[in-house]
């Protein structure tokens, strides 16, 4: 039942219908192709090359939820379910947690930082091999997860806010505010990607960090939500074959506004941990040589891509594929 009632939300009191895509696709892709802008250079021609196809199938695990029984969980930790402070409690390790909590436990009520070193190690495996589309399937796949670990609704059970009265708070959130506001977010990053040498540690520091947002994610919603009556929080829209009810624009840019800049910083340390840990994998996989030669055109690409990256000009240069290559339907 859990798992079901992740894969699409109703919001709203007469049905805002808006799929939970875990920061939206928006957002995944934007994360992911930041983080290759963040690998060293000998890492970076393989990366830059694929890019387009990483930055498409990063999405590709949300898409799986509606054909796999068994993935929704992979997505989330609902804290609470695992008793008090729990955030600072539960193990590093699979097996510890299993011990302490139960397989089934886990499985019912998520297990994201897990499922990210299930990732990572497959990554690694895939390095080793030098098995090109086994790497580029794995980085996507672990992009996501990590990219998913960074959103505060996916470490609480009050996922939608449907526990206090504030349904479709999830897609507000990490969907709807970010399609808003992206044109105003600061999408570069000094960071370069750093070997883990505690991979667990490093993601669990990062969860814990996300769910300590929530409080504010709950208390900033309820505060601007008094300022606008239905009538100006919702609008109708055709779509689908139908009337549904979404968000303003004016209500998510104030509630964007009211949380600044928490969802911007919390896209940049996404896209910062996955290039860490894309970068760890390779390294403990021997650092292989990826063994690609770009043309003189995508040297070119690449050098005005990495500049307009570090200017933070990547959407006014057209260069940001979300907004280009995978615009939203």
């Amino acid at each position: 039942m859990q798992a079901a009632k992740r894969s699409v939300v109703l919001v709203a009191l007469l049905a805002v219908v808006i799929s939970l895509c875990s920061w939206g696709f928006l957002v995944h892709h934007t994360t992911t192709q930041l983080a290759i802008y963040e690998l060293p250079k000998t890492m970076q021609p393989f990366f830059y090359q694929s890019m387009k196809s990483l930055v498409k199938d990063c999405t590709r695990p949300d898409e799986r939820r509606n054909t796999d029984a068994t993935e929704a969980t992979k997505h989330f930790v609902d804290m609470e379910a695992y008793g008090d402070s729990a955030a600072y409690k539960m193990p590093f390790g699979w097996d510890e947690a299993v011990k302490k909590y139960t397989k089934d436990t886990l499985l019912k009520y998520g297990y994201v930082p897990y499922h990210i070193m299930v990732m990572k190690d497959k990554l690694v495996e895939a390095f080793k091999a030098k098995d090109t589309s086994k790497i580029l399937f794995y980085a996507a796949d672990l992009a996501h997860y990590i990219e998913d670990a960074h959103v505060p609704l996916h470490t609480s059970i009050n996922y939608d806010g449907q526990l206090t009265n504030q349904k479709g708070l999830h897609a507000l959130w990490e969907s709807v505010t970010p399609e808003v506001e992206l044109g105003t977010y600061n999408l570069r990053s000094k960071h370069k990607a750093t070997y883990l040498a505690n991979p667990e540690a490093a993601i669990w520091a990062d969860v814990r960090g996300t769910y300590a947002l929530l409080v504010d994610v709950f208390a900033k919603e309820k505060e601007v939500s008094l300022k606008f009556p239905d009538s100006l929080k919702y609008k109708t829209v055709f779509k689908y074959g139908r009337n549904l009810k979404y968000y303003t624009e004016a209500f998510a840019k104030a509630y964007g506004e009211s949380l600044h800049p928490t969802i911007n910083q919390q896209l940049i340390k996404s896209a910062d941990m996955v290039a860490d840990f894309w970068y760890t994998a390779w390294v403990d996989a021997g650092k292989p040589d990826l063994d690609i030669n770009l043309s003189k055109a995508e040297r070119k690409q690449k050098r005005q891509s990495f500049r307009s990256f570090k200017r933070n000009h990547l959407l006014q240069d057209s260069l940001l594929l979300a907004r280009t290559a995978y615009k939203p339907e």
